[in-house]
């Protein structure tokens, strides 16, 4: 018998979420499950605290946890032109990962253990898994599970065509006087001096009258340096109207924006999820929602005995267009502030949301595709369709 009957790798957004549905999945079986979180202990390996945003409809299995949500949004383009709506049916909302992570480890049950330890391995095989690991005192740790879901980044990445970046750096601000409405959010604010190849925007996520996460970010090829954030940030604030802000707190990263196939299996007994499994949504680098279909599926089958394959939580052919779409930003065909403020501006901000989460129909998709720049939009999904059959026909 293995030491578990399941093991999750990592505590981030993806292990996290998974971990929290195994309560469900015993509750829900004859025989409980023996689960293990697999983390490293704190330090350098820890990531920093975050933030994690997503919109969903009210009453989502987080709500009791949320740091702030916001029913009203906005885009400004890059003129200063506002566009302001209603994200109904959906709502943003923003939870803090030191929430999530305090809330699994206080309601993890016996069945659900957690271990502090450095993974280094892990093997396949016909009846379990093996992983090799370093405890904190750096002995050697050997653990056996049934099935193993690993949230780490795979070593190589993926083939792609088209490989950019959601680069970010947040500061958490204090004002002196009232400046925010926390009920209404700045989505994006598309002002800042764009990049030649992408789009870059600021946003503003108020968590009272007198603080908000003020982020800047763009999708690129390449990170900037902490400095150059830092500035980018400063310059943003006094376009705001926000030139004197306490920064009580930072947060920065960057996620993959990529048109490479992400394969959830990985062995007889192992699996990827998260960005490790294609989560991440490659035309906005969103990934919680992603996280969280996968965890339901993955629950479901454990309750019912079944291989739990996690399913890549996007469409092919959204999966299609976000190639389309990356592709036309990185080849500088579509200016990013151009096709954000036409899409945004054309449509309701609802049936955005609904085609960025999956949600949204055919007919809605294409009804929405002709309000960007459709010549070059053509060009791109021509383009995309030719790489798509070359590649193919070589062996």
């Amino acid at each position: 018998m293995a030491d578990y009957d399941v093991v999750i790798i990592g505590a981030g957004a993806a292990g996290l979420t998974l971990a929290d549905r195994m309560g469900e999945v015993n509750q829900r079986r004859v025989s409980p499950l023996r689960v293990a979180l697999v983390e490293p202990p704190p330090g350098p390996h820890t990531p920093p605290p975050r933030t994690w945003c997503f919109w969903e409809p009210d009453g989502g299995p987080w709500d009791r946890l949320l740091a702030a949500r916001w029913e009203d949004l906005a885009i400004v383009g890059p003129d200063g032109a506002e566009y302001r709506s209603s994200a109904a049916p959906y709502v943003y909302k923003m939870l803090r990962s030191a929430d999530v992570q305090a809330h699994v480890r206080a309601t993890a049950d016996e069945h659900v253990e957690q271990r502090e330890l450095y993974v280094q391995r892990v093997a396949d095989g016909t009846d379990h898994a093996t992983l090799t690991a370093l405890g904190p005192d750096g002995g050697r740790v050997v653990l056996t599970a049934r099935w193993v879901f690993d949230s780490r980044p795979p070593s190589p990445a993926p083939a792609g065509r088209t490989h950019l970046l959601q680069h970010f750096r947040g500061w958490f601000v204090r004002t002196a006087e009232d400046s925010f409405d926390p009920a209404a959010a700045v989505l994006m604010d598309l002002r800042p001096p764009q990049p030649r190849h992408g789009v870059a925007f600021g946003y503003v996520l108020p968590l009272s009258t007198r603080e908000a996460l003020v982020e800047y970010t763009e999708f690129g090829r390449t990170s900037l340096t902490t400095a150059e954030y830092d500035l980018a940030l400063k310059d943003y604030c006094e376009r705001v109207g926000l030139p004197e802000v306490e920064v009580t707190a930072t947060e920065q990263g960057a996620i993959p924006m990529t048109d490479a196939r992400f394969a959830t299996r990985a062995g007889r007994r192992l699996f990827r999820v998260g960005t490790a499994g294609g989560a991440t949504r490659p035309s906005t680098g969103y990934t919680f929602s992603g996280v969280g279909r996968q965890a339901a599926a993955i629950a479901e089958a454990l309750v019912h005995d079944r291989v739990p394959v996690p399913p890549v939580p996007h469409r092919p052919r959204h999966l299609a267009m976000d190639a389309v779409m990356l592709r036309a930003l990185d080849s500088g065909r579509v200016s990013g502030a151009d096709f954000f403020t036409r899409l945004f501006s054309a449509n309701r901000f609802g049936d955005v949301l609904a085609f960025l989460d999956g949600e949204s129909g055919l007919a809605r998709e294409l009804a929405m595709g002709l309000s960007t720049p459709v010549a070059a939009m053509t060009l791109s999904t021509a383009d995309h369709l030719w790489y798509s059959l070359r590649s193919r026909a070589t062996p």
